[in-house]
């Protein structure tokens, strides 16, 4: 079932419109913007139904409040507003919000609204999850990557936030299908994707498949400290798989090798991209490579102390394949 958040200072509207709505939906509320945006975290709901008008934060801040949060942006917003005129609809559609309602609402025209938002809503998640999740893991794909890393270096700029990128390569993969075959590939790039997910637990964090063998875990707000933390982790954990691999120069068993790396506006100089914290991660992963892999290596960006920190086992050294 369909899930509808109403938010509105007034209960006896919320009460009405709940009552409407209940035959197609699982309806919540919120009574101020902070709680609806609290509510939408939680449980992102399928549609939005906003007042445009309350006290303190207003429906336009909620909706520009979800415009900036790549987990809420996909959310639709109707707003229901007490005025009725052209200047009022298109203050509404200019804040984001899909449609408009005029108050007093009128069971009909809200009950039609709604259902044809929350038919678009299923048929653009459908058309977004095949553009932007990996068919074979059905974790997020290099396209959905490459679009919240350029939301999340966008907001860690505004706010000055770390952002901190983990970049992730399978120990000797093509010898692994070599010699299990490629099914038994596909199984083990679908164990380390649900491994990758179990590790990235918060909300903002997004773990996702970026090449054949390679895995991406992006960690907003988080420092390289606690990026070697997940890192190291994760690593342990897919050891802790214990998926054979007897082609392996490494160890008996399937390993990941590990670069971190962080970005800090203002830390590590004006110039840098989005661009740049996939290559300073990629640069430890060769690092991780070349010291014998199945370990964490930490990239050190140059305006940084020089050199790299290798964390994990000290393996033989072996040439990056």
């Amino acid at each position: 079932m369909h899930s509808i958040l109403i938010v509105d200072d007034n209960i006896h509207l919320i009460a009405l419109m709940g009552k409407m709505l209940e035959p197609m939906a699982r309806v919540i509320f919120a009574t101020n913007g902070q709680a609806a945006l609290r509510e939408m975290k939680k449980s992102r709901p399928d549609l939005v139904l906003l007042d445009q008008e309350m006290p303190g934060m207003s429906g336009d801040d909620v909706a520009a409040a979800m415009r900036d949060d790549p987990d809420l942006v996909d959310i639709p917003v109707i707003f229901v507003t007490g005025h009725n005129d052209v200047d009022a609809e298109v203050r509404a559609l200019t804040a984001g919000a899909v449609d408009f309602i005029a108050k007093p609402v009128h069971e009909a025209i809200l009950l039609a609204r709604v259902k044809t938002q929350l038919r678009i809503k299923g048929l653009s998640d459908e058309l977004r999850r095949s553009a932007t999740q990996d068919g074979l893991t059905g974790i997020p794909n290099r396209a959905a990557f490459d679009s919240r890393l350029a939301i999340e270096w966008a907001r860690a700029s505004r706010n000055g936030a770390p952002l901190s990128l983990l970049l992730l390569d399978v120990d000797h993969f093509k010898q692994y299908n070599d010699h299990y075959g490629h099914p038994a590939g596909d199984r083990c790039l679908q164990a380390i994707a649900r491994t990758l997910d179990g590790v990235s637990r918060r909300t903002n964090d997004m773990a996702a498949r970026v090449g054949g063998e390679e895995f991406a875990v992006l960690l907003p707000d988080t420092s390289l400290a606690g990026a070697r933390v997940a890192a190291e982790r994760l690593r342990e954990e897919i050891l802790a798989l214990e998926m054979p691999h007897a082609r392996s120069t490494t160890l008996p068993l399937v390993t990941v090798s590990i670069g971190a790396a962080q970005w800090l506006s203002g830390g590590n100089g004006g110039g840098s991209r989005a661009a740049d914290l996939i290559e300073w991660a990629d640069k430890g992963l060769y690092a991780a490579k070349a010291a014998g892999r199945n370990q964490v290596v930490e990239y050190a960006v140059p305006t940084a102390s020089t050199g790299t920190r290798v964390m994990g086992a000290a393996l033989a050294m072996t040439e990056p394949h």
